[in-house]
């Protein structure tokens, strides 16, 4: 990955945290996290990856900004002094509930190897 692109996902992600973090509400108790920024080396479109807590949410939270993505789009295209600014689209993050996961397993093996 080039310089430019880990800047423009590091913008992206500081940008967007900070839209969705003033502007967008959530269901009370819901935690909404921008976990990682994928451009596509063209810069025509970035992957935006979520994270929810707690994990039940997740499809509710990923509704809201769906229906929010016109109005995200525009407010990034206004914060973002580069053309183009990529397309967003948002996914679940499911790298960091593996990760979970795994720590779980290996608490318990942890437990039972005492």
């Amino acid at each position: 990955m080039t310089k430019r692109l880990q800047r423009v996902n590091q913008l992206i992600t500081k940008e967007l945290s900070q839209i969705i973090l003033r502007e967008i509400e959530f269901p009370a108790g819901v935690l909404v996290t921008i976990t990682r920024v994928e451009s596509a080396a063209n810069l025509i479109q970035a992957k935006v990856f979520i994270s929810v807590m707690p994990e039940e949410k997740t499809s509710g939270v990923l509704r809201i900004l769906k229906q929010k993505i016109f109005e995200l789009q525009q407010k990034i295209n206004k914060r973002l002094k580069m053309r183009p600014v990529p397309k967003i689209r948002f996914f679940e993050e499911k790298t960091t509930k593996e990760a979970g996961r795994i720590e779980a397993i290996l608490e318990e093996l942890k437990k039972e190897g005492k």
